[in-house]
């Protein structure tokens, strides 16, 4: 099965404040809070079927991509962003 979704789909469900990617009709999320100028990213989830396909990956690429449009900071509040914001030095501008 070949992976089409990119991290362009990722979308910012406000109401429910998370991030939310759509790939093969199964949800992957990452919640958060608002803490002044900040986005605080504090769990991400990935249903069974898409682990290991990268989509969390791409999640957080394109959540990170929309702090950044907006002009937020954002702050680590799970291991995997964290491990992810270690790993891409490009999104450091972020954390600062």
């Amino acid at each position: 099965m070949s992976e089409t979704t990119t991290e362009a789909d990722v979308r910012d469900n406000k109401a429910l404040n998370r991030f939310e990617l759509d790939a093969h009709g199964e949800i992957a999320f990452a919640n958060y809070r608002r803490a002044g100028g900040r986005i605080v990213i504090t769990h991400t989830d990935t249903p069974p079927p898409l682990r290991g396909r990268g989509i969390a990956s791409r999640l957080v690429r394109g959540a990170l991509d929309l702090i950044r449009a907006e002009g937020a900071k954002v702050s680590a509040g799970c291991g995997f962003v964290a491990d992810y914001l270690d790993a891409h030095p490009e999104y450091a501008d972020l954390t600062a």
